[in-house]
């Protein structure tokens, strides 16, 4: 079973960037479908990108052209690129393996811990 770890997370003015990692605390091991969710105080959570074993990609619209989910197979390791970051994107951002089907939308497993961040005006 999955244990994925979240980090890259902090805190940034609107229109700063952040890189997002996403790693298997216990071994690394690969996945169909990974993803990316978020969940902001109060809130529910919600999906926010995906990524299937050949490259396909998923976004929530909020965040297309702003944001750029990425894999590297070799080393079983999941990135969320975030671009021009808005004061709405502030959340806990977790990664998930295994969503079916694979769209932004689907929450997956796996998911242990997530990393905060804080965008500010």
């Amino acid at each position: 079973q999955k244990q994925l770890v979240a980090s890259g997370g902090g805190s940034v003015e609107s229109g700063g960037s952040l890189r997002l990692s996403c790693a298997d605390a216990k071994a690394p091991r690969g996945s169909w479908c990974w993803g990316w969710f978020r969940q902001a105080p109060g809130k529910e959570r919600e999906g926010v990108a995906a990524i299937d074993g050949d490259g396909n990609t998923s976004y929530r619209d909020s965040v297309k052209g702003r944001f750029n989910i990425s894999q590297d197979n070799a080393k079983n390791k999941l990135y969320l690129q975030m671009d021009n970051l808005k004061p709405e994107d502030t959340a806990i951002y977790y990664c998930a393996a295994d969503l079916a089907p694979c769209k932004f939308y689907t929450i997956g497993f796996g998911w242990v811990q997530g990393t905060q961040v804080t965008v500010s005006a």
